[in-house]
């Protein structure tokens, strides 16, 4: 099963678990999962059955253009990013990103 890294402002929902294992073979079945397992999961991450603006999705480091159809593998990482805007690199202000496994950390950008 995958391995959902849940954000902080949604671990109440989780029974303030901050990862869960989640069957589905995409992030919309693995939020479907998330759902029948936290009620109110679904709700706080989409808004007419789309991930909602301020919400980006990384499976496996890559914060996917996807969304809510990329694959999803019983090894996978699935983390839900709230965007962040202001930031060069941010989600917020280009929708896509790196994130590494085991964390949230989006490539750097070196200054020159």
């Amino acid at each position: 099963m995958a391995i959902v890294y849940i954000p902080a402002s949604l671990a109440g929902l989780a029974g303030g678990r901050s990862t869960m294992e989640v069957e589905g073979s995409n992030v919309r079945e693995v939020i479907d999962r998330l759902e029948q397992t936290c009620p109110g999961m679904r709700e706080r991450l989409l808004d007419n059955g789309r991930l909602r603006t301020n919400i980006s999705v990384a499976v496996d480091g890559e914060v996917s253009p996807l969304g809510l159809l990329e694959r999803v593998s019983p090894q996978s990482e699935v983390h839900f990013v709230a965007a962040i805007s202001g930031g060069m690199g941010s989600p917020g202000c280009c929708g896509r990103g790196r994130v590494e496994r085991g964390g949230l950390r989006y490539g750097a950008r070196s200054r020159a």
